[in-house]
């Protein structure tokens, strides 16, 4: 690992320290450079901070812009946290089939909360058309088994 690396290593998780204990402003200083040169882990913290008025001023196109980035690199949470954007119609315009695909996103790689949503969702017809067996299969992922 070069030097360069140790030290983005050493930003990212001393921005994420912060982060973690509701140092927004902190960690917005740190995490922004790293967010913008493309790291997933970053950008998801800054749009959950740009997206809740955390350490900055509520910024909905930096918080989508950065939630999409770090979803598109493959990072389940941030592919949990642009579906609830579509699906809530928050920093985005609400889109059942777009919260559809990104929850399913996260939870391909095992995301408990996105197989959950996924259940609920096609449990009740929200955004999706209502199908039981379907509901019964990611609530099984989740590990919901019938009694």
């Amino acid at each position: 690992m070069s030097s360069n690396d140790q030290q983005l290593d050493m930003e990212l998780g001393s921005g994420v320290a912060a982060f973690e204990s509701k140092h927004f402003a902190s960690a917005a200083k740190l995490l922004s450079g790293l967010a913008e040169d493309g790291n997933p882990e970053a950008q998801y913290r800054m749009a959950i901070m740009a997206q809740n008025g955390l350490g900055m001023v509520v910024n909905q196109l930096m918080a989508f812009k950065y939630m999409k980035a770090a979803a598109e690199s493959g990072l389940a949470l941030a592919q949990h946290g642009l579906g609830f954007m579509y699906m809530e119609g928050e920093c985005v315009e609400k889109n059942g089939a777009k919260a559809v695909e990104w929850f399913k996103r996260a939870a391909e790689q095992g995301l408990v909360g996105s197989q959950t949503t996924l259940a609920m969702m096609y449990e009740t017809g929200e955004g999706v058309a209502q199908d039981p067996q379907e509901a019964r299969r990611w609530y099984h992922a989740a590990g919901f088994d019938e009694k």
